[in-house]
């Protein structure tokens, strides 16, 4: 598993992908924004600028992207919500904004199923369970295990509201008392569990790649229903007794409510026909994605199943919104 090599690209097909998304095809003097909730280099802004590109191309205008940083992507998603519904404005959407939110907030200036339209869900990131070595387990069967064993002696490094759901559902399920240690961020997470601050944490693959090889980290499994192609040989957290564990980080493109049909679709057929475009392709692979571009009915029934979720979870669990 050449994961270092993988993970080190990664820096370079961003640097590549922060260009201005600018088309050939400007004669047209059209233009359209990709509405990003968070700054540059950061999961959505990556996706977004590396389909903006293609995306200009097949639509015959310029694509910009068009950040607009703010707590869990609050800001982007109103301005998009509230944005004249012709197709100039979409947004780059993902779990956050358009599930977490719902249940995380008691007051919420939009509302993720009734003001968008969904256009097409395009990737995934799987997360990795990830230990420090000195934890004896193996696997999450081992881990599940000595936890059962030693109630509230384990803990659990957490960033934001995502990573406190992500332990939690893996808690509730598997019926296990672990101590959740919030951090800032997923960087400072997953350096915590490094250093032996804290015993685990889900983190994403390209950020313990080269830790896992150096065995700093060991990963006992990963968040999704199917294993990750960049680490075949670790099994899913489902596979270790916890059927129907399933939990990512998702990235989808949304339009504001009442964008014509016709132009929905339109977004649909290309960016799905882009996502399988090899070079995109590969470099979503590169970078720890799954590639799940879909229907827009597909997106906005994934959309109502990840509120209800969410909100089931963070009831269960005892989380308290904000």
């Amino acid at each position: 598993m050449k994961t270092t090599r993988r993970a080190a690209s990664f820096a370079v097909l961003v640097g590549l992908v922060l260009s201005p998304a600018v088309t050939l095809a400007q004669e047209t003097g059209k233009q359209m924004r990709i509405i990003v909730g968070s700054i540059g280099g950061t999961g959505p802004d990556f996706i977004a600028r590396l389909l903006a590109p293609k995306l200009g191309e097949a639509l015959r205008q310029t694509v910009l992207v068009d950040n607009r940083p703010s707590a869990n992507g609050v800001v982007a998603a109103q301005f998009t919500a509230r944005a004249t519904p012709d197709g100039s404005v979409i947004m780059m959407g993902n779990a956050g904004t358009h599930a977490i939110n719902a249940a995380l907030y008691r007051k919420l200036d939009y509302d993720p199923v009734q003001d968008f339209a969904a256009i097409s869900e395009i990737a995934s990131v799987p997360l990795a369970l990830v230990v420090h070595p000195s934890v004896p387990a193996k696997s999450v069967k081992e881990l599940v295990a000595i936890a059962r064993r030693s109630p509230g002696k384990l803990n659990v490094a957490v960033a934001g509201a995502a990573g406190e759901l992500m332990g939690n559902a893996l808690k509730l399920q598997a019926k296990i008392d672990m101590k959740n240690i919030p951090y800032k961020g997923g960087a400072q997470a997953a350096l915590a569990v490094m250093s032996g601050e804290a015993d685990m944490v889900f983190t994403s693959y390209v950020v313990i790649a080269s830790h896992v090889e150096s065995g700093r980290l060991r990963v006992l499994g990963v968040s999704s229903a199917q294993r990750m192609p960049q680490m075949a040989n670790v099994p899913t957290i489902a596979e270790n007794g916890l059927s129907g564990y399933e939990h990512e980080q998702w990235y989808a493109l949304f339009a504001p409510a009442k964008t014509p049909a016709a132009t929905v679709q339109t977004f649909n057929r290309e960016v799905v026909r882009i996502v399988g475009l090899p070079d995109i392709h590969e470099q979503l692979l590169k970078t720890g994605h799954r590639i799940v571009a879909g229907t827009s009915q597909q997106l906005a029934d994934k959309v109502k199943r990840e509120i209800e979720k969410t909100r089931r979870i963070m009831k269960e669990s005892g989380m308290s919104q904000h």
